[in-house]
């Protein structure tokens, strides 16, 4: 599975971008995909995830009710909607894709394949 995220950018405090992440080489639907996000200076750490098409979608308490998890399998793509944005949520985000869509859906290491980031900035 290749992953390639886009949609990062320079946003001031309170706008919204959308992060997608176009997925080949598997059939899409069947994977458990997440975004997670890593700050300078600190771990990388879960933000959403998508369990397999249709199913349920789970959010970290910091970006709980201000992003959304999306899916369109048609287009191999799955998308992360940001608003209300904070200076913390600034980082580098990943997307990445489990093919077991485990129930430990955030932990980094359920997912097999990565995405290569996109940076997000938020400024105050």
């Amino acid at each position: 599975v290749q992953l390639q995220a886009s949609g990062g950018g320079l946003v001031q405090a309170g706008g919204s971008l959308r992060l997608s992440c176009a997925g080949s080489g598997r059939t899409f639907s069947s994977l458990g995909m997440g975004w997670f996000r890593q700050a300078p200076g600190k771990e990388r750490e879960f933000v959403a995830a998508s369990r397999r098409s249709g199913g349920s979608t789970a959010y970290a308490d910091s970006v709980k009710g201000r992003f959304t998890i999306s899916r369109d399998n048609a287009k191999n793509t799955v998308y992360l909607q940001m608003n209300s944005l904070k200076p913390e949520d600034t980082a580098v985000y990943y997307c990445a894709a489990d093919p077991y869509a485990s129930t430990r859906y955030r932990l980094e290491y359920e997912y097999a394949y990565w995405g290569q980031g996109t940076q997000v900035t938020v400024s105050s």
